[in-house]
């Protein structure tokens, strides 16, 4: 107890020393911003730091030993462990995109942050503490031991089960941190988007590679210093600002009713009517030639044919004759292409002619029918967050690395607290940066606009983050006229807020550590669970701990490289690519992890009926109704969207693995031993 005793006081000093060091390096870099220092030497020197940062703890946590490799030795005091989890926790999605899906769905938003923190009462509640009485390495080794009944062919099925469930959730989840680690890597060095990946994977290599969990925990604590810092910081600016109160918690409420006031006005102006009508008839515009395929696509080509041949005669500007080129090179090029395309550019200027949804307003709709669907998407959104939550392997792992069972428990409280500093506060900085928009953006001429949007509009010129286009050309912004990425918002906040530029440095610091921390923890995840559950348990039982680690080493690289790929072809918005893991999460794990523990009679073919089905249910419901992976949003059951297909997933593997389990033979004495012993008091 001494000895642990005396490890916290050591480690509490060396992150006080840090966070001083932090501190006096951004007193620093503000003096030599206002010393003239150039803008893109301060992302350098953010980027630069705080990456060395994190490879230099990685190098001084470098290790072969099995147990501080995959679990740190299990020595890791609970408040530490918070922090480590919290920072593994608040990834891409929670520091950059949450705020602005708030900004942009305003109560509907919220789904997210109830369903994440509830989550984390089902951990500490259902799984946690008993992960950690199990005291193994992996999620797939508690599955394998509770369900194989002593028999290594049930076990070995099992385990192979879920590793391939761990693979898919975990390298979902991946990409959408890498992605974040591009975007912010591209916008604070100048480099392409693709480059940024690549370099922001060096970084994540050099954290888990060397040192595995014991060099992941430590950075990750850094990494929650820095994330904290970064998130608070502007978040108070702009609560003095526009409330005269530096607890954005606190002046939330004073700025929501500002906001509510400047919506009304806005929603009464004959000017961002006169926007939205715009939209309107190009929607109905896209309707028309979409109703009429395929005739309406030849005669499109024709006359963009005509356009260029017209403009080529009259020798006009190469300028108008290339744009021509280009229209006629984009068209679609078949009468099937031109209907995607047609139907999304309709859906796009349909939702921007709808009329200002009121932040606070919950479930609005044009009537109750449809109120009613988005509750109910609301409510299983939360569902499946919570539940996926509670599944997620590279969370659950955390489990194992404290000392004992109740510091598995006061670790969890850690968690829960270091994460709602950061929860509380997300939804006042949506309000404050969207009151801020909304009164000193909107109404702007566009002959003054700020540096700040031509900066995110050129990050990526393909796809732009941010984009104000005057619609009814009156040389004024008006609120429909602006098209922002939630992607964005965060990152951007400083420069909305004026604050000097050296703080969106550290926010761009923040979210890199945000990402980076997750990714982490997510190759970890995979490459733990092929080396130990796959190559050890499975393929070489009899393989040496040097050999084990070499391999977890190799297959991390391996996987790090092929999750930099998928997020270069940029498959999806941050947020989406996360609730696919944790619908998937949800749907395949939480059943048997329950189960296992809660109910002796849950036997192998149970546990194997329930991962099967919930994925199965889950990944059908995702590819028949989601757009963007093939399907078709008609297909969709009671109007559940595809992001919340765990509504379904979870249920269906539940009464799978139950009712397999109750009309197979009951599980032997070792398994039920197994229940016994971890829920039997420490």
């Amino acid at each position: 107890m001494s000895g642990q005793r005396s490890f916290f006081a050591r480690l509490s000093r060396y992150y006080l020393l840090f966070t001083a060091g932090f501190a006096a390096f951004l007193l620093a870099l503000s003096v030599l911003e206002q010393e003239g220092m150039p803008r893109a030497w301060i992302g350098y020197l953010f980027m630069l730091v705080t990456i060395t940062l994190y490879a230099t703890i990685g190098v001084i946590s470098r290790t072969s030993n099995v147990t501080e490799y995959y679990v740190a030795g299990r020595r890791v005091p609970a408040m530490f462990n918070g922090m480590a989890t919290a920072a593994d926790w608040i990834s891409a999605a929670s520091f950059i995109s949450l705020a602005g899906g708030l900004y942009l769905n305003g109560f509907d938003g919220l789904a997210f942050i109830m369903g994440w923190t509830g989550g984390y009462c089902l951990v500490a509640l259902l799984i946690a503490p008993y992960l950690r009485k199990f005291s193994q390495y992996t999620i797939p080794d508690f599955l394998a031991a509770r369900y194989g009944s002593g028999t290594d062919k049930r076990g070995a099925s099992v385990r192979v089960v879920a590793v391939a469930a761990t693979i898919i959730v975990s390298f979902t989840y991946v990409v959408a941190q890498i992605y974040a680690v591009g975007l912010i890597a591209s916008r604070f060095t100048g480099v392409d988007f693709s480059v940024g990946i690549f370099l922001g994977l060096a970084s994540i290599l050099v954290c888990s590679f060397l040192g595995g969990m014991r060099a992941i925990t430590w950075t990750q604590v850094a990494q929650y210093i820095i994330i904290l810092v970064a998130f608070l910081i502007p978040a108070m600016w702009l609560s003095v600002k526009h409330a005269d109160n530096p607890v954005p918690q606190i002046a939330y409420g004073k700025v929501l009713t500002q906001l509510s006031a400047r919506e009304h006005v806005l929603e009464t102006d004959p000017k961002e009517n006169e926007v939205r009508a715009i939209f309107r008839q190009r929607a109905q515009s896209y309707q028309a030639r979409i109703d009429g395929l395929p005739g309406s696509w030849e005669q499109g080509r024709l006359a963009a044919q005509r356009q260029l041949d017209s403009l080529r005669q009259r020798n006009t500007s190469l300028f108008d004759i290339r744009n021509a080129e280009r229209y006629l090179i984009a068209y679609p090029k078949s009468p099937d292409e031109a209907r995607v395309l047609w139907q999304a550019a309709q859906a796009q200027n349909q939702k921007r002619a709808e009329p200002i949804i009121p932040h606070a307003q919950p479930f609005p709709a044009a009537d109750r029918e449809q109120s009613d669907i988005k509750r109910n998407n609301f409510l299983a959104l939360v569902f499946c967050m919570m539940l996926g939550t509670a599944a997620l392997p590279h969370i659950l792992m955390r489990s194992y690395t404290t000392p004992s069972v109740h510091e598995t428990r006061v670790s969890v409280f850690w968690t829960l607290f270091f994460i709602l500093l950061i929860y509380l506060t997300i939804p006042a900085l949506a309000v404050l940066v969207k009151y801020d928009i909304y009164s000193a953006l909107v109404g702007t001429q566009y002959a003054n606009l700020p540096t700040w949007v031509s900066y995110w509009a050129n990050v990526d010129k393909l796809s732009p983050l941010i984009s104000i286009v005057d619609v009814n050309r009156d040389g004024i912004v008006q609120l429909a006229e602006i098209s922002i990425d939630a992607d964005v918002l965060v990152l951007a906040t400083p420069e909305i807020a004026g604050l000097p530029y050296v703080i969106s440095g550290l926010v761009a610091a923040g979210g890199l550590a945000a990402a980076l921390s997750t990714a982490d923890g997510l190759l970890l995840a995979i490459s733990n669970a092929l080396s130990h559950d796959v190559y050890y348990k499975v393929v070489d039982p009899t393989a040496s701990t040097q050999k084990r680690v070499t391999i977890s080493k190799l297959l991390l690289l391996a996987v790090a490289f092929i999750a930099a790929y998928a997020a270069s072809q940029k498959p999806a918005d941050i947020l989406s690519l996360v609730g696919v893991a944790f619908s998937l999460a949800a749907s395949t794990l939480f059943p048997p992890l329950v189960l296992g523990v809660f109910w002796q009679r849950a036997n192998y073919q149970g546990a194997l009926a329930g991962m099967l089905t919930g994925f199965g249910v889950c990944l059908y419901y995702m590819l028949h109704t989601s757009t963007m992976l093939g399907g078709n949003a008609s297909g969709q059951w009671f109007h559940i969207a595809p992001i919340s297909a765990g509504i379904f997933g979870v249920p269906a593997g539940l009464a799978a693995a139950i009712l397999v389990s109750w009309l197979t033979p009951a599980p032997g004495r070792r398994s039920t031993g197994l229940v016994e012993h971890i829920r039997a008091p420490e």
